[in-house]
């Protein structure tokens, strides 16, 4: 299903945190790669995910959310840092899930409702940045959390704890790997309501071909 038939059909805009794996994505010791994500919009037959390695249209995927658990599905529509997953389920499972919406759109629009840890890690509004490594090389990466002192990124690529490297204009370290991504610690403090701001960064716009003038052209004979 095309996103844009989605959009117009009944779900809900829930923003869940979770993993997914995709095929022939592995790490140097031959396992399947886990990559971070966020839902944005959800049914019981199909979301929209937020993800730093976006897939195929076709391809099939194991991803497991926090508050849905573990779900098998395909991606049926790909945009720019996103998918549309279908979900496969049985119908008691499908009855479970709309209940489960239901209750957590509620729940979200709840003020009354604190996270007891929002102060101390929050979830940009803008999920996609980009990493820039000690070589100067630039990689789109998908941000898990952040904070005044680090952020938890996921990417195509897994640099090793100790290297230096930008996450947007953020300068840092990392300091540890984890199960979808890796931690950086940033080299100073940053003042939270900024770090949206400091850390989003869209994927460079590719400057177009230019013809190569060194030679002259030879026209046909």
């Amino acid at each position: 299903m095309p996103v844009q038939d989605f959009l117009n059909q009944r779900a809900v805009n829930v923003v869940v945190s979770g993993s997914y794996t995709l095929p022939n994505w592995y790490d140097p010791q031959g396992k399947l790669r886990t990559f971070a994500c966020r839902t944005t919009r959800v049914s019981p037959f199909r979301m929209i995910v937020d993800v730093p390695v976006v897939g195929k249209i076709g391809d099939r995927l194991t991803s497991y959310f926090r508050d849905f658990g573990k779900f098998e599905g395909s991606i049926s529509d790909t945009m720019q840092g996103s998918f549309l997953l279908e979900l496969e389920m049985t119908r008691a499972r499908r009855e479970k899930l709309s209940d489960m919406l239901t209750w957590i759109e509620k729940k979200q629009k709840d003020s009354t409702i604190l996270d007891g840890r929002r102060h101390a890690r929050i979830v940009p509004p803008h999920p996609h940045s980009m990493l820039t490594l000690a070589d100067g090389s630039i990689h789109p990466c998908f941000i898990i959390d952040a904070s005044a002192s680090g952020v938890a990124v996921s990417a195509a690529v897994q640099p090793p704890v100790g290297m230096p490297l930008a996450v947007g204009a953020c300068i840092g370290r990392v300091v540890r790997l984890l199960p979808d991504g890796i931690a950086v610690k940033f080299i100073e403090q940053q003042n939270v309501r900024n770090l949206d701001r400091l850390i989003a960064r869209a994927a460079p716009v590719q400057p177009a071909a230019t013809p190569d003038l060194s030679e002259p052209a030879v026209s046909a004979a």
